[in-house]
């Protein structure tokens, strides 16, 4: 697919690198015009989908989050988090809202959230291989 941007990230999946790389999609999303709106759903799903990488792909380790943001015609911003950790047995069961496996403190909403601020979005995964989310937003084209 032909794409007029991109950038790639690798970082360790601390908490503190969360924060990072919600401001970095916003950052590359700028050169875009979203509206304040746009950028905020774009923010919080990739908020989510690296929450999830920490919390459930690495549970007891720190290992690598690769997160790749193209920009594709027709305004759409393509944005994929990949991760190498313990993989989820059950897509559709984790797709569940309220679904979870990071105990009670967690609302097990991060899927629902995600798909709900995205154009399109996908999950795959393979146990002990990993996950990956693929998120797309269309963009408003602004006057």
């Amino acid at each position: 697919m032909k794409f007029d941007n991109y950038m790639i990230l690798e970082f360790p999946s601390r908490s503190a690198n969360e924060a990072f790389a919600r401001s970095a999609v916003a950052c590359f999303a700028a050169q875009m015009d979203p509206t304040l709106e746009e950028l905020g759903d774009i923010r919080t799903a990739v908020s989510e989908a690296v929450t999830n990488c920490i919390v459930h792909a690495y549970p007891n380790e720190i290992g690598n989050i690769t997160l790749r943001c193209r920009i594709l015609k027709d305004n759409v911003l393509d944005i994929v988090i990949k991760d190498k950790g313990i993989g989820i047995a059950d897509v559709e069961q984790a797709r569940r809202p309220s679904f979870t496996t990071g105990g009670a403190e967690r609302s097990g909403m991060g899927f629902t959230i995600m798909e709900s601020f995205m154009t399109s979005f996908e999950v795959t995964s393979s146990t002990g291989k990993g996950t990956t989310v693929h998120m797309r937003r269309k963009l408003q084209r602004r006057k």
